[in-house]
């Protein structure tokens, strides 16, 4: 039993390195399947279309404002992905790309407006947001340490909000159910992020 259950730890942690590691190897990513994973564990969770519970502005606006942090994630992974080519950018995009997704279901299932109106990768009607996706490249594209920097950062935040939802404002199951789920995935990638963090010499770049 013992053996076993040391393999299973030995799986855990093999799987944590193949998806979240710090190597520039992205070909032997499979976003396919774990795009498959992400939307199954996020549509677990959400009540069928005809239960539907109250929303309140608050929570309206919740909505709105984690759909736009989550391409905040998305974008800003996909450019220094390509900018660096490390696989923690490149494989943790598609989770974020399924966070995405996640929170535009219940913006359907609730009749709210999608605030993206340009999926398209660094745009954003929101100043707020573009200014923060502008300020994140510009720091990512210094050296690879501060782009695992400005993943660090964005998990923070995303976490922080997400706290701050599920604490002080959220009362639908359905919305708490997949903040949740965001707030566990958020972990793992902070996680990653700083084990980059760890093993990659900081560059200081002169005034």
């Amino acid at each position: 039993m013992k053996t076993v259950k040391n393999s299973l730890a030995i799986l855990i942690f093999v799987s944590f390195l193949f998806f979240f590691g710090c190597n520039t190897e992205s070909n032997i990513t499979s976003p396919d399947t774990s795009t498959a994973i992400s939307k199954a564990n996020f549509t677990a969770g959400l009540q069928p279309e005809l239960v539907v519970f109250d929303l309140s502005p608050e929570e309206r606006d919740g909505l709105i404002h984690m759909r736009l942090e989550e391409k905040l994630a998305r974008d800003v992974y996909t450019t220094l992905g390509n900018t660096w080519n490390y696989k923690v950018f490149l494989n943790i995009k598609v989770s974020e790309q399924a966070h995405m997704e996640a929170v535009k279901r219940l913006l359907v299932k609730y009749g709210v407006e999608d605030p993206i109106t340009n999926d398209e990768v660094g745009v954003f009607s929101d100043p707020q947001f573009q200014a923060l996706y502008d300020q994140f490249i510009t720091q990512g594209s210094i050296s690879a340490y501060e782009a695992f920097m400005v993943g660090k950062t964005i998990e923070e935040l995303d976490i922080a909000d997400l706290d701050n939802q599920l604490n002080n404002i959220v009362d639908n199951p359905d919305i708490i159910r997949v903040y949740q789920n965001l707030k566990t995935a958020s972990e793992s990638h902070l996680a990653a992020f700083n084990k980059c963090l760890s093993g990659i010499p900081q560059i200081r770049v002169a005034n």
